[in-house]
């Protein structure tokens, strides 16, 4: 019980790889002031930088329909070609202004997560249409949060909008008096001081909330420790079933190794506790080790060489510093030349021995 109590507890940080799922199906961290605030600064941008070329521009094209308007033609066809060119017009005059607004939404979603291309979050789901699913959503904290924030927004936004205005009450009064040009002028630097006042706030209002929600975002991707150890099972495998192949490659290994151990010139050991296997013929640069081992295995070799009559000589010293520094089917160090010389060379010399007597 006290396992399933604590694997049920996402007290585990997220994964990459949890990450990752989560960003493919759609589930990233999402500020939607941050949203609001690019919008805004992209309104700002368009009001400021665009407005009086564009208000320019479509005055011009007003006043050339208002001046030769008794020449316009007002059959079916001249009206149709009259709205294709006005619209043309009008899409060049406002298209680089819109296309700046397309792209500031665009950052703003960007600088809070990458791309994401998936139909996940359209997929029908019963969820989104259960009237219980509806009301704990409505009454949940997020749509408490929410709400808060909006009350806030609207407060902030209100407080502004009365700071910026009001020294500018007795001005308003007398703008209806004034020519348009000179009004269009003053209403836009009055609005932009207006979006600039909000553009400030809506910074720390934005940045607070991105933090806020990649935090949740984040807390809501954390695992259970074992979803941790099943995740781990399917990226790196089962630690049974891997120790398992291991000691299988190990025994194979010894295997091969222990049949290699007959054609083996001489074995050097410890003599318990290391054994390595050298291989040496005529033409060869250097001895190659055949086998090598330790307590059981090297037991092991000993026992093969003996029932071969492979020379086993006692060189605790080389045995051990052999073990060390060759491994399997690699050739002797040239630090070892001489001693592993000297002991192969006792070998020949035992041989030669040992065949005239025979003879």
């Amino acid at each position: 019980m006290a396992d399933d109590s604590d694997d049920s507890e996402k007290t585990e940080d997220p994964t990459q790889k949890r990450l990752k799922e989560a960003h493919d199906k759609g589930d990233v961290p999402k500020s939607m002031e941050v949203s609001t605030w690019f919008a805004l600064a992209g309104t700002t941008m368009l009001i400021g930088i665009f407005s009086p070329d564009i208000a320019s521009s479509l005055g011009k094209l007003m006043k050339g329909y208002m001046e030769h308007a008794a020449q316009i033609p007002v059959d079916s066809f001249a009206l149709r070609s009259l709205w294709r060119d006005t619209g043309q017009s009008v899409a060049l005059i406002i298209g680089l202004p819109l296309l700046a607004l397309v792209l500031m939404a665009v950052a703003g979603n960007l600088v809070q997560h990458q791309l994401v291309f998936t139909a996940e979050t359209i997929k029908p789901k019963l969820s989104k249409i259960s009237p219980v699913s509806g009301f704990k959503r409505l009454f949940s904290a997020d749509s408490l949060v929410n709400f808060a924030k909006g009350m806030a927004k609207i407060s902030i936004v209100g407080a502004l909008m009365g700071a910026v205005l009001w020294p500018h009450k007795d001005e308003a009064e007398v703008m209806i008096f004034s020519d348009p040009t000179v009004l269009l002028v003053e209403a836009r630097a009055l609005v932009l001081q207006l979006l600039a006042a909000v553009l400030a706030v809506m910074t720390v209002v934005a940045g607070a909330d991105f933090i806020y929600q990649r935090q949740k975002w984040l807390k809501k991707q954390r695992m259970s420790l074992r979803e941790v150890k099943e995740e781990y099972k399917q990226t790196e495998g089962d630690p049974q079933i891997k120790g398992k192949i291991r000691q299988l490659r190990m025994e194979r290994s010894r295997k091969r190794m222990m049949a290699a151990v007959p054609q083996a010139t001489v074995v050097v050991t410890n003599p318990t506790h290391y054994a390595v296997a050298l291989k040496y013929e005529d033409g060869m640069g250097a001895p190659v080790c055949l086998a090598k081992g330790t307590d059981a295995v090297a037991l092991k070799i000993r026992e093969v060489a003996r029932e071969n009559d492979i020379p086993v000589v006692e060189n605790p010293p080389l045995a051990r510093a052999l073990y060390a520094t060759v491994d399997i089917d690699q050739m002797v160090p040239e630090d070892h030349y001489k001693a592993v010389a000297e002991v192969i060379g006792f070998v020949f010399r035992m041989r030669k021995k040992t065949s005239w007597r025979a003879n």
